[in-house]
């Protein structure tokens, strides 16, 4: 049978604390803790000090006495049977001594004495002090991470109280969170009392300042805006399948329809503008593009494009980029500001695009085709048909797989081995075609200068484009 366990209350034992019934009930008011973690937090704070003055292998036990609003410590000692047998006096006690305490104490009986706590002197109070202090923090902490982990990914409204070396501490009610620098809108100015909404990016429960990091920054501030304002995307009628942005300058989003009888670039517009204007205002005045998502690549692209039309697609899956054809009068538009559009389109599609005027397209189309023509000694259709099936170089043609290039569709496997081995030879031997060579990159290059080609803008140089032109305002 286990050890009986007894406790004995000696009288006018001091304790260290007043009455802690009004400060526990207080504090748990104020803080919104619960009474019974408030209280699991005290005790162990006394444990921590007690331990510290008697030692860390003494048995002690702490509880609260809500009747009498105090902390009692009790110590344990294990009852041998004499004098002689007791190896440490901290834990250990004999039978005659036990008996003073308690008549009916017996061998192996664990004896539990009242401590005076006000001998752990001013010291351990002060530790105790710092020990409830920290406990406390932690349980607030806790309370809050429990609050707001299901959180992450809304909107947070908050008031802003000051700025910590560049970083914005916002007031949540219960709680602070912080904007870094580096989540923060440059442009965006705010002052200690205004209204602030931000996209709740993260919990940083390790964090010795405020746990909850927020943003004014991230592309899925836009997308939470939306889902508040539209009511279709939040009972998931409509979803937001990609966003890109320009931080405070311009954003495109891509918006799919589960719904026929939905337009999904309607509804996010709202009446006359109603909704996207709401977002804009939040945004503080940043463009928004609204554009339907399609599953085929090439018509998502033409979309992401807007507002510019588009007169042809010549998709290169094998490095997942597009050339864009468009009316000259579109170019401009097309492009962007800047190469702003541009960017954003590739940001939004994932898909690399090049931008290029029809007139333009169509000199450079002519250029190729007669380069061809001369360095692999075919004809103007045998050019037309390579050049159609994106082989507009000898370096291309003899870079690419023989056996591939040979089953092309529609051309004579035999013909396409001559013209391979060809293209081949011109790669290997480039001396022997010196006097062509120089000719068609003369005339190529004067055809490029003609055209004014903007360059190709892939899916992660469009990306790092739009760091650099944030960059440059932030500058």
């Amino acid at each position: 049978m286990p050890p009986r366990k007894k406790k004995i209350d000696k009288k006018n034992v001091k304790s260290m604390f007043i009455n802690l019934n009004a400060v526990i009930d207080q504090v748990g008011k104020d803080r919104g803790i619960p009474k019974q973690q408030l209280i699991d937090v005290v005790e162990n704070a006394m444990l921590t000090a007690a331990r510290k003055k008697l030692g860390y292998d003494t048995e002690l036990e702490a509880h609260y006495n809500e009747e009498l609003g105090e902390i009692e410590l009790f110590q344990f000692k294990t009852v041998v049977s004499t004098e002689t047998d007791v190896e440490d006096p901290e834990l250990e006690v004999s039978l005659k001594e036990a008996k003073k305490l308690d008549p009916d104490a017996q061998l192996e009986d664990s004896i539990g004495q009242k401590i005076d706590s006000a001998q752990f002197g001013r010291i351990a109070a002060q530790t105790a002090k710092q020990v409830i202090i920290q406990r406390m923090r932690d349980a607030e902490r806790n309370i809050i991470y429990e609050e707001y982990k299901d959180r992450v990914g809304e909107i947070i409204t908050g008031i802003v109280r000051r700025f910590e070396k560049g970083s914005m501490i916002v007031d949540l009610g219960r709680t602070e969170a912080i904007i870094y620098p580096s989540e923060q809108v440059p442009g965006e100015t705010y002052r200690p009392n205004d209204r602030i909404q931000a996209y709740f990016l993260k919990m940083d429960k390790e964090s010795k300042g405020p746990q909850l990091i927020l943003s004014r920054r991230t592309p899925l501030l836009i997308k939470a805006l939306f889902k508040i304002e539209v009511p279709e995307i939040s009972e998931s009628i409509i979803d937001i399948r990609a966003v890109a942005r320009e931080v405070g300058m311009r954003a495109k989003i891509a918006v799919y329809s589960k719904e026929q009888d939905v337009d999904p670039v309607g509804a996010c517009v709202g009446i006359k503008g109603s909704r996207v204007q709401s977002v804009v205002q939040e945004l503080r005045g940043e463009k928004i593009d609204i554009v339907c998502w399609d599953e085929d690549p090439a018509k998502f692209v033409c979309n992401a494009i807007a507002p510019a039309e588009v007169s042809k697609v010549i998709i290169h899956e094998e490095d997942k980029h597009m050339e864009i054809i468009v009316p000259d009068d579109q170019l401009s538009l097309a492009i962007g500001k800047k190469g702003q559009n541009v960017r954003l389109a590739a940001q939004l599609t994932g898909w690399g695009i090049d931008v290029i005027g029809e007139s333009k397209y169509e000199i450079l189309v002519k250029s190729s085709k007669e380069a061809l023509t001369r360095l692999l000694e075919v004809d103007s259709a045998m050019a037309g048909l390579l050049f159609s099936h994106s082989f507009r170089t000898p370096e291309i043609i003899a870079q690419a797989n023989r056996d591939d290039f040979v089953q092309l569709p529609g051309i004579n496997s035999e013909a396409l081995g001559k013209i391979y081995d060809r293209a081949k030879d011109i790669q290997t031997h480039p001396e022997k075609y010196t006097e062509l060579l120089a000719e068609l990159k003369a005339q190529k290059e004067a055809a490029e200068a003609q055209a004014a080609m903007p360059p190709k803008v892939s899916a992660e140089q469009g990306f790092m484009e739009a760091q650099k032109v944030q960059q440059n305002v932030e500058k």
